[in-house]
């Protein structure tokens, strides 16, 4: 073990083919996210089977209320991620290092006040969403059990970053494989044979990230020569400087994913007025969503980080030939899964549910979302330049016309005004992508860009 800590984790992108480098980072980020998505998939397929629609209801709405409590972990993981990766393009070891140690401890401290501020407004978070009357126990008991561990989510979302930063894809999806494993694993025995409902799934969940984190620092600290961070205590201080650009980055990144997620809890509320039905649709309509765009956001994940390298180390053109080649990544992607969603909505959703009035549904959600799916094409080749030359004013402006302009707002236009109904709300959701990916692609093919100046 000795030796695998003299080598060096850091991988180059500034040199070799543009495409074997992008499919190469790619394709592990995929695979860590598909298993990573399994952890929300299992849930609901188990809590689905077992437990019914309450329960589809429960993890829907207060999974949305978690994600919401893990922006800011989003957000300066994402912001770790562009700074790691320019210093890696300048060769700014000493630096690198002052990043990792600032992160790491900001996360902490941070998970530190979500856990008390999710344990103890649980309750009227909920209430704010209408959760239906027979989901609310459960719903209480997903968030408490997800709000208490919420520091292992918190700690291996800041590892995942630092690792993509330096351009390794393959840690990542070893850490993820092996809680995948044991999410499964207790998935299946909390909900089914113990009959903890929904409860069970968070508890699973939780103790999957845990594992998978503990792992992962044990691992990294084990090879800490090739990581680039000696774990001593003094390295865990927060620098001014590092500090400085998290912030700068980081801020505007958590208030970009806020305004979404926050967007979505309104989202939930609308669809829960219409029953328990169409929440748990909604909520089975999301996870389906998310085979697709979890594949392009990861290829997402390997543009930002490659063109994070290489925009520091001055190769302009590599970095445009990224973006290229991720547009047309994603175009294969999504018109794979838009014929599969067309042809077999029914079928798909009955993956998750029996229930006849859910399964009613499936064609009216599975609509909205073969609307949206060109969009994330898209938004996932362009948004990551922004984010890898760390333009993160334009990422928040884009967020917040996604989510509180644009999504809320075409919602209550189209229920409320026009009287859309349930219709209506799931339009009003799926065509606000084209806010958020008009605007980037714009913006990229307009080359103002080019008069910005590196973080390094």
């Amino acid at each position: 073990m000795a030796d695998a800590g003299k080598k060096s984790m850091v991988t180059d992108l500034t040199q070799g083919g543009v495409f074997s480098n992008l499919a190469r980072l790619a394709l592990p980020f995929m695979l860590s996210n598909l298993l990573q998505m399994l952890y929300s998939m299992i849930d609901m397929i188990v809590v689905g089977q077992y437990v019914g629609s309450t329960g589809l209801s429960a993890v829907t709405v207060s999974s949305q209320i978690i994600v919401l409590m893990t922006t800011i972990a989003t957000g300066f993981a994402s912001a770790g991620q562009v700074l790691i990766s320019q210093q890696v393009g300048t060769k700014d070891d000493e630096g690198r290092k002052k990043t990792i140690g600032t992160l790491f401890s900001t996360l902490l401290l941070m998970a530190g006040v979500m856990t008390v501020v999710g344990v103890g407004l649980h309750g009227p978070m909920l209430r704010l969403l209408k959760v239906p009357e027979e989901a609310f126990p459960q719903a209480v008991d997903y968030m408490l059990v997800c709000s208490g561990g919420i520091v292992f989510t918190y700690g291996y979302n800041s590892i995942s970053a630092i690792l993509r930063g330096m351009g390794d894809g393959k840690r990542p999806f070893i850490f993820i494989a092996i809680a995948s494993a044991v999410n499964v694993v207790l998935d299946i025995l909390f909900v089914g044979p113990m009959g903890l409902m929904a409860a069970g799934a968070a508890w699973a969940t939780i103790i999957a990230q845990a594992v998978s984190f503990v792992i992962s620092v044990v691992y990294l600290y084990r090879n800490r020569e090739g990581f680039g961070f000696d774990f001593r205590l003094g390295s865990f201080r927060i620098h001014k400087k590092s500090l400085s650009i998290l912030l700068r980055l980081g801020l505007p990144a958590a208030l970009q994913h806020s305004a979404i997620s926050i967007s979505m809890l309104f989202i939930n509320g609308f669809v829960n007025g219409y029953g328990l039905a169409a929440s748990a649709a909604f909520g089975v309509g999301r996870r389906v969503e998310m085979f697709p765009t979890t594949l392009t956001s990861s290829v997402s994940m390997a543009v930002s980080a490659m063109v994070g390298q290489n925009m520091a180390a001055g190769k302009v053109e590599r970095s445009k030939s990224a973006v290229y080649y991720a547009l047309g990544i994603n175009a294969s992607i999504i018109v794979t899964a838009f014929v599969i969603f067309a042809f077999w909505p029914r079928e798909v959703f009955a993956v998750f549910t029996q229930d006849g009035s859910v399964l009613e549904l499936s064609r009216l959600v599975m609509r909205t979302i073969l609307i949206g799916l060109p969009a994330f094409a898209i938004m996932h080749a362009f948004n990551p330049f922004i984010q890898g030359i760390g333009n993160a004013k334009l990422g928040l402006i884009i967020g917040l016309m996604d989510g509180v302009v644009a999504r809320i707002g075409l919602c209550i236009l189209f229920e409320r005004v026009l009287h859309m109904g349930l219709w209506g709300v799931l339009l009003g959701y799926t065509l606000a992508t084209y806010v958020t990916a008009i605007p980037a692609m714009v913006y990229f093919l307009s080359g103002v860009w080019k008069k910005r100046r590196m973080l390094v």
